[in-house]
């Protein structure tokens, strides 16, 4: 499915409801907001004028045909290119587990299901889990039971979770779960399958996975 993105919004947190309003508009309602840091020295900020500030970190879906008239009106709307407002940038998916998960995703998106990106040659994907908090052991254990090593959690915030019953069967909790596991691309199905079937069910577990171009670090599972 190439024409379907992980979209990353990191903006100054006061801005964040400016951004979630806008992103409502073109039906980009399935977000996770979770909170950062700049990294910027003091130095920078004083010769910008600029003071160090929180940030957002918003994650969001969004489809192929939506993203370029989203992205005109961050420009036009939100002045995303004035230094210090924000930046957002598009992460093509390869795959996401479920047609229920797919729908729920891009409700009020335009989307053809295609075959899966052109980078399905990639050795490893990237596997990310939104669930419920407090069942990321269930969803490991299930992950692990197909060969996946360890996970990565990462706490965040739901947004525009109130239509996810009718699509997925369960509430949807607005504290949330986000796990990153990194995994062989030949035993990607099998992993997204095992969570999708094996985690407990009160998880309300998603998950969709990204095409990995390269890696460091990852020597272990090479020799595995």
């Amino acid at each position: 499915m190439n024409s379907l993105y992980w979209l990353v919004t990191i903006t100054d947190r006061r801005s964040t409801d400016a951004f979630l309003a806008l992103y409502a508009e073109f039906g980009v309602t399935v977000s996770l907001r979770t909170v950062g840091s700049g990294t910027a020295v003091q130095e920078t900020l004083s010769t910008l004028g600029l003071e160090r500030t929180e940030k957002a970190v918003l994650f969001s879906m969004i489809t192929a045909d939506t993203w370029p008239k989203l992205q005109k009106e961050l420009r036009h709307r939100l002045r995303i290119d004035v230094p210090g407002t924000g930046i957002a940038f598009i992460i093509p998916l390869s795959s996401i587990g479920g047609k229920r998960a797919l729908q729920f995703l891009t409700e009020h998106q335009t989307f053809t299901l295609e075959e899966e990106s052109t980078l399905k040659d990639t050795r490893y994907e990237l596997l990310l889990v939104i669930a419920n908090q407090g069942h990321t052991g269930s969803i490991m254990d299930a992950a692990r039971a197909e060969g996946a090593g360890g996970g990565t959690v990462v706490h965040a915030k739901g947004t525009g979770m109130e239509g996810a019953a009718h699509f997925m069967g369960v509430e949807l909790a607005n504290e949330k779960e986000l796990v990153f596991i990194v995994s062989r691309t030949a035993q990607k199905n099998q992993i997204m399958k095992a969570i999708m079937t094996g985690a407990d069910p009160k998880a309300g577990a998603i998950v969709f996975s990204l095409p990995v171009t390269d890696t460091a670090g990852l020597r272990l599972i090479d020799e595995d």
